[in-house]
């Protein structure tokens, strides 16, 4: 027997269970689970209102986790978990994995902040170098500072080149740490802001025209942001979070020939994630890069759940099983 977080209804958190251990199946490699993240494709896939449909219950949660195998070798994986029925997540003691799904990291990786980082790393990486995208001594902008793909962007522009990152954040708290993450200035987002204005606070705080924008948020953020790049400039929305639509206006793209561009990670192939995550693993493994994040005891899954689905955690939760 393992013991497992189970999710029987919709819209309500897991709860710890114990049932059989899987079967493995051709192609399938056992991970002793060690830590998962609760990540907000978690929280939207449970809540039955995703794009992927009402997921049939009961199931186990977590589309991604970190462990080891059988012969100790640590990994991360990851999983179709509330995004196609029948499928069960990384909520659990021990899971059976497809072998494409499991990718190999550094011995002395801290498996917890890996865990942290996961997908939401991967996303910033390869949304920063998407299309064309960051290049040495670029000038960065980083909106939606203070969540997790934030502020991994903050940092993986700063070593893929970047000369400055100016990020932009709501809260000061999420401002200082910004700062303290490597951005040289960080920009509030004000409570009815609007475009022009958020424009001009971002012109002041950038030391001249900004190369590449790193977008999670859309709305009234992202029209502004436009309106501060270079000739030819580029932005990666890769989220809503402040929006889902935008007042772009037309003369912004054609004057200055910019590109805008979307990206998701469910794009990306599978060697191309296992190289995004072994690169953010050496990152975090050398101390070069973290994100804020809360270590909770996987008996307190209830509890830990309600805390990311409000956002009243101190940054993403990570399960330690």
């Amino acid at each position: 027997m393992i013991r497992a977080a189970l999710l029987t209804t919709c819209g309500a958190p897991p709860t710890v269970v114990e049932r059989p251990a899987p079967e493995l199946a051709d192609g399938e490699l056992t991970v002793t689970v060690e830590a998962v993240p609760i990540t907000p494709l978690d929280v939207l896939c449970a809540s039955g209102t995703s794009y992927f449909g009402t997921p049939a219950t009961p199931y186990v949660p977590g589309v991604q986790g970190v462990g080891r195998l059988v012969d100790g070798t640590p990994v991360w994986f990851g999983t179709s978990a509330g995004m196609r029925s029948g499928v069960d997540g990384s909520m659990a003691t021990t899971v059976a994995v497809p072998a494409a799904d499991v990718v190999t990291l550094p011995t002395g990786v801290p498996l917890t902040l890996l865990a942290a980082l996961g997908l939401s790393a991967v996303a910033a990486h390869a949304a920063l170098t998407y299309a064309g995208g960051l290049a040495a001594g670029d000038q960065v902008v980083v909106l939606g500072a203070g969540g997790v793909v934030g502020q991994a962007a903050i940092q993986l522009a700063l070593l893929g080149g970047a000369r400055r990152v100016v990020a932009v954040a709501r809260s000061a708290a999420a401002r200082s740490r910004a700062e303290e993450l490597g951005a040289a200035v960080a920009i509030p987002l004000l409570p009815g802001d609007d475009v022009a204005s958020m424009a001009e606070r971002l012109r002041d705080g950038a030391d001249g025209p900004v190369d590449l924008v790193l977008d999670p948020v859309f709305g009234v953020p992202a029209a502004a942001a436009l309106r501060v790049l270079r000739p030819g400039g580029r932005l990666v929305n890769l989220g809503s979070a402040a929006g889902a639509t935008a007042p772009i206006e037309s003369a912004v793209l054609r004057g200055g020939s910019l590109r805008m561009v979307g990206y998701t990670n469910n794009g990306l192939s599978t060697d191309d994630r296992a190289a995004s995550l072994a690169l953010v693993a050496g990152h975090a493994a050398a101390g070069r890069l973290t994100v804020d994040h809360e270590i909770v005891p996987f008996d307190s899954v209830a509890d830990a759940w309600e805390r990311q689905d409000s956002g009243t955690a101190g940054g993403r939760i990570v399960l330690a099983l």
